[in-house]
């Protein structure tokens, strides 16, 4: 993880590539401008080597990628490039993916210079992609809320693995996949001698499986909790 130092740098070097590119005259670059803009962006804030570690225009398939980011031998990202004057979409992040897929980099940037969007592949058949976050550069707000998020695309971070772990964790707190641990035998046990506590019922596994079910697939804003989820504590 990175220190308060090294997050302190990485956004005054943000705010350096804002004041220096984000800028009115700037806003209707064609595609070649704009990926002068994400060299910079590249090299200058995420601290990556320009021909030894940054690939540019990279031979996929007979296609070409914009750029690929390779690190001790390995590549991490495939990097796509659109005009500044674009918003970034779906139709350009197919063609990403696919690159990826084909050479077996795990992860994708797709970025216009003035946004940046990270995605997983994922190797399945057919193959997917997991959208991880999207941050606007030229948001001063949005960019300083987003400062952890973006430390994942630096060098620094990369070396030391912690966007893997980030992934880890992504993919272990997703609902769809938490979800599954609910119905775990010993879950379903807790939840059975709780309510047999509390009301002196007892209740079958179906029963708790069922509302269970009921939990995960309906949304209940009633209970949702004001300010941070505490842990209640037995008394």
């Amino acid at each position: 993880m990175a220190t308060a130092i090294q997050k302190a740098k990485l956004y005054e070097n943000l705010k350096l590539y804002k004041r220096k590119y984000l800028r009115k005259r700037y806003s209707d670059l064609d595609e070649s401008a704009t990926r002068l803009m994400v060299n910079s962006l590249l090299t200058e804030v995420f601290g990556y080597t320009e021909l030894e570690e940054i690939k540019t225009e990279y031979r996929i398939r007979g296609a070409y990628a914009d750029y690929v980011i390779q690190l001790a031998r390995k590549k991490h990202f495939v990097v796509e490039v659109k005009a500044i004057q674009l918003d970034l979409s779906e139709k350009h992040l197919r063609q990403s993916i696919n690159y990826a897929a084909n050479e077996g980099i795990d992860w994708v940037i797709l970025t216009n210079g003035r946004q940046i969007e990270l995605y997983r592949v994922i190797f399945s058949k057919p193959i997917r992609s997991k959208k991880i976050f999207s941050v606007d550069l030229s948001d001063a707000k949005e960019l300083k809320k987003s400062l952890e998020f973006l430390n994942y695309l630096t060098k620094r971070s990369v070396l030391k693995n912690e966007l893997e772990h980030f992934w880890k964790r992504f993919q272990a707190l997703e609902p769809k996949d938490l979800s599954k641990l609910f119905y775990r035998e010993e879950v379903v046990r807790f939840l059975r001698r709780t309510l047999k506590q509390k009301t002196n019922l007892s209740f079958s596994e179906e029963d708790i499986m069922e509302s269970i079910y009921q939990i995960i697939t309906t949304k209940i804003e009633s209970v949702r909790p004001k300010g941070p989820v505490k842990i209640i504590k037995k008394k």
